[in-house]
């Protein structure tokens, strides 16, 4: 029998600097700038990674510069607060 899970998230597994793995739900995705970022929470932590894309796929950088991510983040917030995600599920019906 499988565990149920009621989070509709995708879930990914993140490898720090060290080797350690953590698991993230990727919170939101979004473009900025003309990139795309990732927005990831776990338990215990929320981070931001930049999505770049290659001819293997999909890859996650680490964003080391804080200003740029406070930044990014800062906009995001504006965006949602803007259009929160229940606004916008109603316009797609």
């Amino acid at each position: 029998m499988m565990e149920k899970n009621d989070s509709i998230r995708d879930l990914i597994t993140v490898k720090d600097d060290s080797g350690n793995e953590m698991c993230y739900e990727v919170e939101a995705l979004f473009d900025m700038r003309g990139e795309t970022y990732a927005l990831l929470r776990s338990e215990d932590d929320t981070i931001l990674m930049q999505v770049e894309e290659d001819e293997h796929g999909q890859h996650l950088i680490g964003l080391s510069n804080e200003t740029e991510k406070e930044a990014i983040l800062d906009a995001y917030q504006i965006a949602v607060d803007a259009a929160p995600a229940e606004e916008i599920g109603d316009d797609l019906r």
